[in-house]
């Protein structure tokens, strides 16, 4: 009787006028591939899809209901096992690494930060099947329609031009995929075939994925031989000039009280921008062009330190050397991990432990937070990490 009832809604949903609005709109993006020379073949089993993905319309929709303070974005980002994961890394694909360095430009440690950020080194690159995902957004009828269709025959064209197999095409809901998650379009605009096997696989060729990230940074603006990025600090209460785009000789910042956090004198006229993610009283940094080109993969500047951090730590500099601005700094991936198992030996029912802070992590602090008489603020910090011993 259940089945027979299930049988029914779902008839039902497929007869509904939106449904049926859907299914339109696939048929008519199933026409435009085949005009610009994608296959029957690959159409039927690219596009057999009668419904959207709801999950994809919740997830491009939602805003995000948890702003991450910069300590704790970078403490889960660059923590110690990353970097120690991102050394072994480079030793094995070093030669890879070099090549890659040598031809385009681009320091290899940058290349490895940005492998390491997007997928943890190729370990998590996205389950979303991408023509069904951009499928969804296309159809979605949201003022981005053409980008997502767009998007979507770019990813149907690389199949078609022999690149990857339509079962390749699993990524990120907004159509990311691959070892360093390009979007369909700039991975037919730039990637390269660094292994020599006649293909573009930025999926399960290690080789073209790295060589192909190199690419894109150097069309982004990548000068060779310079710095990105080093830590500073600011005089107390400083109130000058900050921001990316606000750039200045290095000299004329030595004139303004800045100094570097390692001690090496600040000189020169190279051009660099003061960023003070937690103010002037936690670390400051100079970024120079090299560090734009890094913003321009994912134009976020909490992202790009995060790669210029991680880039920097592989290259065996230490730990930012000025604490941040606050008495409950963030956790590394390894103590997430442990604060959900603490959380889930008390009784709360989270799901399986992951080291991923979703809405029932959250909600499970913040009601262990109220219980132990401390501000219920729903973070994973040190405060709550101690508090239900973690060590």
């Amino acid at each position: 009787m259940r089945s027979m009832l299930l049988g029914a809604a779902l008839a039902a949903t497929l007869a509904s006028p939106a449904a049926a609005s859907f299914q339109s709109c696939v048929a008519g993006l199933k026409q435009e591939a085949a005009r610009q020379g994608v296959s029957r073949a690959i159409l039927d089993r690219a596009l057999d899809i009668s419904a959207p993905d709801e999950k994809v319309l919740r997830l491009s929709t939602v805003q995000p209901e948890f702003k991450t303070p910069i300590w704790d974005y970078l403490a889960f980002l660059v923590d110690d096992e990353r970097v120690a994961e991102g050394r072994a890394m480079m030793r094995r694909y070093d030669s890879i690494l070099r090549a890659a360095e040598r031809q385009f430009g681009v320091n290899r440690f940058v290349i490895a930060a940005v492998w390491g950020v997007e997928t943890d080194f190729g370990q998590e690159t996205g389950s979303y099947f991408l023509p069904h995902a951009l499928a969804t957004l296309a159809c979605a009828g949201n003022r981005r329609t053409s980008f997502w269709k767009g998007e979507l025959m770019a990813a149907l064209r690389l199949v078609q031009r022999g690149d990857l197999s339509l079962d390749k095409l699993h990524g990120s809901w907004a159509g990311a995929f691959g070892q360093t998650q390009f979007i369909p379009s700039t991975y037919q605009r730039l990637a390269v075939d660094f292994d020599g096997d006649g293909r573009r696989d930025l999926v399960s060729s290690v080789a073209d994925a790295l060589a192909s990230t190199a690419n894109y940074l150097k069309r982004a603006g990548w000068r060779t031989g310079e710095s990105w990025m080093f830590e500073v600090r600011v005089p107390p209460g400083y109130k000058g000039p900050t921001g990316r785009r606000n750039k200045a000789p290095l000299s004329t910042w030595a004139q303004r009280g800045i100094t570097r956090a390692d001690g090496k004198p600040l000189s020169g006229e190279a051009q660099a921008g003061l960023l003070l993610p937690a103010g002037p009283d936690g670390p400051g940094f100079l970024v120079f062009r090299n560090f734009d080109a890094i913003y321009s993969y994912n134009q976020a500047e909490s992202y790009a330190l995060a790669i210029s951090h991680l880039a920097d730590r592989l290259a065996g500099y230490p730990p930012l050397r000025t604490p941040w601005p606050t008495d409950d700094p963030g956790l590394s991936r390894a103590q997430r991990l442990q604060l959900q198992k603490l959380l889930i030996a008390r009784g709360y029912n989270i799901g399986e432990a992951d080291g991923k802070i979703g809405p029932a992590t959250r909600e499970a602090i913040a009601d262990a937070e109220r219980r132990l008489g401390l501000p219920a603020t729903g973070r994973a910090g040190t405060r709550i990490y101690r508090a239900l011993g973690g060590r």
